[in-house]
């Protein structure tokens, strides 16, 4: 970030999803060093805290909070939701960078598959739990991380679970292509409101991507790809851009890389699948947020 950028986010709060390690610590770094207050988010309380600790001390920046939640978990998103809103009187910028590739097909506590979930329903989730705040602290930003891996992905109505012939790479795609999906939907049901929604492709990143459960693929490739792959910190200057910078103010319903606008897959574009996959969330996570101008009006809209 350009030395003019120091001091810009003074006075606001973000949240970052995933802040421990990789491009969402280095996100929450970069924000904090332009002094905003900072919460990250991280499955170990433990982990958060040293997290936020060594963010604090880089960016000299005293002000950043660790929680801690299993997104996979329902409840546990919930309960975040709820520390969250407790902590922060107002919510300037929600960053949902949590995400994360597995091989093999798992299953959460809520009985969905793991990495639909994790990479799309937990942030659908919890950005309507901080929607209320979000709007009360408008103007205010969601930013949401996704891949371009997502040009690839299709969105399988009829099994998002993959529970009939999982595949690692195509439930991947799919999750990311959700996001970018979401996200257009988002802006379109907050036109109005002040609170704008974006999406990100951060490059391909030298992270602790798919360290969990990679596929055999993976494990050849990724010792020869590191060489190649971008640092967490440049990964991330889109995410800080888009949480902070004037230029993208009132910029919405936009797929952004390399910090500037791109046109993302065109099915990603096609709004029936996008209301679709909202009113699928909605049923999965089992939210109660029916706002007349939102998802009812939306049907309406759709049948007519």
């Amino acid at each position: 970030m350009a030395d003019n950028a120091t001091g810009r986010m003074a006075g606001k709060t973000v949240l970052v999803t995933g802040g421990t390690g990789g491009i969402g610590k280095a996100t929450a770094a970069g924000l904090a060093a332009m002094g905003a207050r900072v919460g990250i988010t991280g499955r170990d309380l433990t982990r958060s805290r040293a997290a936020a600790a060594d963010i604090a001390a880089t960016s000299g920046n005293p002000t950043v909070d660790a929680f801690a939640a299993d997104m996979s978990s329902q409840t546990q998103v919930r309960r975040l939701a709820h520390e969250v809103l407790d902590t922060y009187p107002r919510l300037d910028v929600l960053v949902n960078n949590m995400g994360g590739f597995w091989a093999t097909r798992r299953v959460t506590a809520d009985g969905l598959e793991h990495t639909f979930a994790v990479n799309h329903l937990a942030g659908f989730l919890l950005t309507d739990l901080l929607l209320d705040r979000l709007k009360a602290s408008a103007p205010a930003r969601i930013v949401t991380v996704s891949s371009g891996a997502h040009t690839g992905g299709t969105m399988n109505f009829a099994d998002l679970q993959g529970a009939h012939g999982y595949s690692g790479p195509r439930a991947y795609n799919q999750s990311k292509l959700a996001n970018v999906m979401f996200t257009y939907e988002l802006a379109r049901r907050l036109d109005g409101s002040g609170v704008t929604a974006t999406v990100l492709h951060p490059g391909v990143v030298r992270t602790s991507f798919a360290a969990e459960d990679p596929s055999p693929m993976w494990k050849v490739l990724l010792p020869l790809m590191r060489l190649f792959l971008k640092a967490p910190a440049k990964g991330a200057a889109t995410s800080i851009y888009l949480a902070s910078s004037p230029e993208v103010e009132g910029v919405t319903g936009t797929y952004f890389a390399n910090s500037k606008p791109k046109n993302s897959s065109k099915s990603a574009y096609d709004q029936a699948a996008a209301a679709r996959l909202w009113q699928t969330s909605v049923d999965l996570v089992g939210t109660d947020r029916r706002e007349p101008s939102t998802i009812e009006q939306r049907s309406d809209d759709l049948s007519a």
